[in-house]
């Protein structure tokens, strides 16, 4: 049995070995301003993605390309040497948007598997039959599809893979259509610079064209004025129906410009609820309480199993984001033997040591500090915090750039944390 591709975002090479160290099964990143994230595909040189690709390909995992840009003419001849250029990279595959796009990079790469980017809005048989024709071999649906129409295109098109997004932003427009930004501020959600200006709180006035009078219209304490803010997705509860279906072949989480502990936390939370769907052991309490842990904006199972019409939870109208359950304290290195610190720490200090899945680490208790088991979870309680370069510090805080000593060795990448307030009940009831 084939199972279900787990796809994560990748955007930086860091957040990339991650999320592969989490339990993802293919990521997808880009370079450049044809990617449509601007600010994550900065932090990709074409050096840093070919040694990602290197990365995965070591482990048997996958990368995908993102061109899925919105190019302007006078972009076409350095969108040619860009795809050109990335298909040397021997990614698994290029995300593109557009009919041009895809015709161009299958004229220029003709051996290269096209996946057609949820922009491209595709909710039927119709659409996706024409992309396939045109050379996609995967279609990434539109956020608001919903499973029975994906039963319908994969019954049509049985050998057409299809790719559904899972967790993570949505966006108060159609499938990310959106002229806020441009409007406000001149950035380009189609051209990879949204500024999100969905998420900013409102007011709301009334004119008279007439008169140039003008009422500001007051709200009642409480009902809030985030009027286009979007809830985050999240579908871990419904992997069942989900997979059950048997017409999806990878799940994909949004975020290349969000944290390294979103990174790990999303493929760690959505890792568990596929395997244990496979297993016939499915826990929702376990993989919500990871995602709990996450900055988020109130959650939704938005559309893929109710339509848009029967949801009427979907907005976050009184913030635009929220702490998780939980407060990154530390991330490890690389080495395994020190953490850099991400937040406020002190001796004495209950950490719990958020780790790959399947990791184990020693139960030591040393001068450093010790680790321990307690109810299914290993924790950490230093003793002192010392530096790499000996020195011995009363706390330490984020910014503080002194690798600290851990008292036994951890896997690389493994995050450090605490309840966001020490008297939260974190654990699932």
């Amino acid at each position: 049995m084939n199972k279900v591709e787990l796809l994560s975002p990748a955007g930086t090479l860091e957040k990339l070995k991650i999320a592969f160290d989490f339990g993802a099964d293919a990521v997808y990143g880009g370079v450049s301003h044809f990617s449509l994230r601007i600010r994550s595909g900065k932090e990709f040189s074409m050096e840093d993605f070919a040694e990602g690709i290197k990365y995965a390909h070591d482990r048997g995992k996958k990368v995908y390309a993102t061109i899925n840009g919105f190019p302007f003419n006078s972009q076409l001849k350095l969108l040619k040497k860009h795809i050109l250029a990335m298909a040397e990279l021997k990614p698994d595959a290029f995300i593109v948007a557009t009919p041009g796009v895809l015709k161009l990079c299958h004229d220029l790469v003709p051996d290269m598997p096209l996946h057609l980017s949820t922009q491209a809005n595709v909710m039927n048989v119709l659409d996706a039959q024409v992309y396939t024709d045109m050379g996609a071999t995967r279609i990434i649906t539109a956020r608001e599809i919903s499973l029975k129409d994906l039963k319908e295109i994969k019954k049509e098109l049985p050998e057409l893979e299809l790719e559904v997004f899972v967790h993570g932003s949505m966006c108060f427009a159609y499938s990310g259509r959106c002229l806020i930004s441009t409007l406000q501020s001149g950035r380009v959600p189609n051209r990879g610079s949204c500024a999100n200006d969905c998420r900013f709180p409102y007011e709301m006035y009334a004119a008279n064209p007439e008169t140039g009078t003008l009422f500001k219209l007051e709200e009642d304490e409480g009902v809030g004025t985030y009027i286009m803010n979007s809830k985050d997705l999240n579908l871990a509860s419904h992997m069942k129906e989900i997979l059950d279906s048997g017409v999806v072949d990878s799940v994909k989480i949004e975020g290349r410009t969000k944290t390294a502990y979103y990174a790990a936390t999303t493929a760690k939370a959505y890792r568990m609820a596929i395997d244990d769907y496979y297993e016939n052991n499915l826990d929702n309490d376990k993989y919500q309480y990871e995602l709990e842990s996450l900055q988020n904006r109130g959650y939704t199972d938005a559309y893929l199993i109710s339509r848009p019409f029967e949801k009427h939870d979907t907005q976050s109208l009184d913030f635009t984001m929220q702490l998780g359950t939980h407060q990154v304290s530390g991330q490890v290195n690389e080495e395994g033997t020190h953490f850099l610190c991400k937040y406020k720490t002190l001796p004495g200090d209950e950490l719990e040591v958020h780790m790959p899945l399947g990791s184990q680490i020693d139960m030591v208790d040393n001068e450093v500090g010790a680790t321990y088991e307690r109810d299914g979870k290993v924790y950490l309680k230093l003793k002192q915090l010392k530096a790499q370069n000996g020195k011995i510090w009363e706390s330490v805080h984020s910014g503080n750039v002194n690798p600290i000593e851990l008292p036994t060795k951890m896997p690389q990448y493994t995050f450090l944390r605490i309840p966001s307030h020490p008297d939260m009940d974190t654990y699932p009831k």
